[in-house]
């Protein structure tokens, strides 16, 4: 017997995340009705719940949150090369804080969080066991947290209810308040950490950390502040912290190797990616720098700017790692690259590699928003976060990582310098991963030292914009933009084609 499910229900359910394509289910339209190939009379709850988890890789694009989240802050730009990266702008506009309600990204991004959320829903739609509905409950937290973060809205159905109404929508403070008790509701339910794929204690406790810690951002009157950071909220992060079972991984490269999730303790949650069989959008971290020439060959976009990476000692082990199967097979450093480059082999092996004209390339410190002339190809300081899986560099084995140790520890050390308790130092914390990272021991942290020492440590993760617009930092001009941004930029543009649903309003500003 094949299974029908009103179309009518179906199209409305689709409508919710606002005319994204529905989780794939294998099903075929077929005189108005959605009729099921796989014979089944119910959606298979662990069949869903992997299309669930399959939600998470939107996390992996260069366009998506986490790539938008980097692109809007001072850690990454992507300059439009001639003809190359151009996009009608689209790229620029992040970087200087020009987008509408009509940015593709934006509205990109929204669909795609919110198609992640039905997916999760449809699980438990569906008798889950107490587990699976567990699982299902975080990842809609989880993708709901950069719903909220974004946007400032959340668009909600219960479960159960009729879709063919519009979706619920809170308001940022209630939505905070609604996933802290959500998340703290499923912990228990949830297994120890042992397969960071899978959502488990820690994964929970790290997002209840975020949440706490930024609940004053997104509480405030004013979104774009001033903050005021409740010591009771700040002792919540490190008691969530001190709860962790997660440890750092001994090298900090651990956790961007193709095995990472397999040999690195640090890992709290990432997403999961099979070798040859699937995965997301990872390969774009390194083709989205690499230059055509390089290898393997990239797209050669974006880069980091000057201010940020002046921010590092130029030895940082987290930007200056010559791993030997990259140097051989590739001829460049993991992190960032500057100077001239290599072929396989590396410097005094591999060869000196040109740009297409036949000048040397040579990444520049300094990159433009408009490149062309002799540094159309060249200009900018190129990033490498993920070492190359060299058996498919398409579909590669590197677990993309949303949740890391350090993060956590950077975390527990702001919450106390804002005055949470704690009979740890808040210098002793960030030392532990200074001293890892081959730098040496600091004297005295300060909040505003912590806000340099989690860009050394979290480059290119997705949490640069989320940090700034809590130290505070965020609208103030930066290199290549050099006027501060109007205030409501703290949050983005509902996007233009989801206000058809009337509980939304379009954010202050737009």
């Amino acid at each position: 017997m094949m299974k029908k499910i009103n179309f009518l229900k179906t199209i409305m359910g689709c409508f919710l995340v606002l005319f994204i394509g529905c989780t794939n289910l294998d099903q075929q339209v077929l005189d108005g009705v959605i009729v099921s190939e796989t014979g089944s009379d119910v959606i298979d709850p662990a069949a869903q719940l992997v299309s669930a988890y399959e939600g998470l890789r939107t996390l992996q694009a260069e366009r998506d949150a986490s790539g938008i989240e980097e692109l809007v802050s001072d850690a990454m730009v992507g300059p439009t090369r001639g003809g190359d990266w151009d996009d009608n702008g689209v790229l620029r506009q992040l970087y200087l804080h020009t987008w509408s309600p009509l940015h593709q990204f934006l509205r990109d991004s929204w669909n795609n969080l919110l198609s992640g959320v039905f997916a999760a829903n449809l699980v438990l739609e569906n008798n889950p066991s107490a587990d699976q509905a567990a699982q299902a409950r975080f990842i809609r937290a989880y993708l709901y947290y950069y719903v909220v973060d974004m946007y400032g809205q959340m668009p909600f159905r219960e479960i159960g209810s009729r879709v063919e109404d519009d979706a619920q929508v809170m308001q940022r403070a209630e939505a905070t308040q609604f996933l802290i008790d959500e998340v703290e509701e499923i912990i228990s339910s949830l297994p120890e950490l042992s397969d960071p794929t899978v959502a488990n204690k820690d994964a929970a406790r790290f997002l209840l950390a975020k949440l706490y810690l930024n609940k004053a951002v997104f509480t405030a009157s004013n979104p774009a502040g001033p903050y005021t950071f409740d010591p009771t909220d700040m002792n919540a992060v490190i008691a969530n912290v001190d709860a962790m079972t997660a440890s750092l991984a001994p090298d900090y490269w651990d956790n961007f190797v193709p095995d990472n999730s397999e040999i690195s303790p640090e890992i709290i949650f990432a997403s999961k990616n099979i070798q040859g069989v699937s995965g997301g959008n990872l390969r774009a971290v390194w083709f989205k720098s690499n230059h055509y020439n390089q290898t393997p060959g990239g797209w050669n976009g974006f880069t980091t700017l000057a201010e940020y990476y002046d921010k590092f000692d130029p030895n940082d082990h987290r930007i200056l790692y010559w791993e030997p199967e990259v140097l051989d097979k590739s001829g460049y450093n993991l992190g960032f690259q500057i100077g001239q480059q290599y072929g396989p082999g590396g410097p005094g092996v591999g060869e000196a590699l040109k740009d297409r004209p036949g000048n040397p390339l040579v990444f520049t410190k300094e990159t433009q928003l408009l490149a062309g002339g002799a540094t159309l190809e060249t200009s900018g300081i190129r990033g490498l976060k993920y070492k190359p899986d060299y058996v498919d560099l398409n579909k590669p084995d590197n677990d993309y990582v949303l949740a890391r140790y350090s993060d956590a520890l950077l975390m527990k050390a702001e919450a106390i310098l804002r005055g949470g308790s704690s009979g740890d130092s808040p210098t002793d914390i960030v030392n532990q991963i200074r001293t890892r990272a081959g730098q040496p021991t600091l004297s005295n942290v300060t909040l505003e030292v912590l806000l340099d020492v989690r860009a050394r440590e979290l480059w290119w993760e997705g949490w640069r914009r989320n940090d700034q617009i809590r130290f505070e930092t965020f609208l103030e001009p930066k290199e290549l933009k050099n006027s501060s941004s109007e205030p409501e930029k703290v949050l983005f543009p509902i996007p233009a084609g989801a206000l058809s649903n009337p509980n939304l309003t379009q954010n202050p500003g737009y």
